[in-house]
């Protein structure tokens, strides 16, 4: 499993989001720290959830965190995240 479909398969288990986008921005950071010839180092994810209503934009970024632990310490070295409740 790619590590773009892990991520995808890893919120939507933990956080059954109403919408997810996840998006492979390592092309665009070729050369800079922590890139790697095949990519997936660099992340966009863009998350609409119930599960952030009522939390703060750094309790919903720790939350994603959390959920990706094991990739954030491995593969994946940027994660920009747009996590968002449903009434927003």
């Amino acid at each position: 499993m790619s590590v773009t479909e892990t991520i995808k398969a890893k919120l939507t288990s933990a956080l059954a989001p109403e919408h997810l986008e996840v998006v492979d921005d390592s092309h665009s950071h070729r050369g800079h720290g922590g890139w790697r010839e095949g990519g997936e180092t660099h992340f966009n994810v863009e998350i609409v959830s119930a599960a952030f209503a009522g939390k703060s934009r750094i309790e919903r970024q720790r939350m994603v965190h959390e959920v990706l632990a094991a990739e954030l310490a491995d593969r994946v070295h940027a994660l920009s995240i747009k996590a968002r409740s449903p009434a927003e």
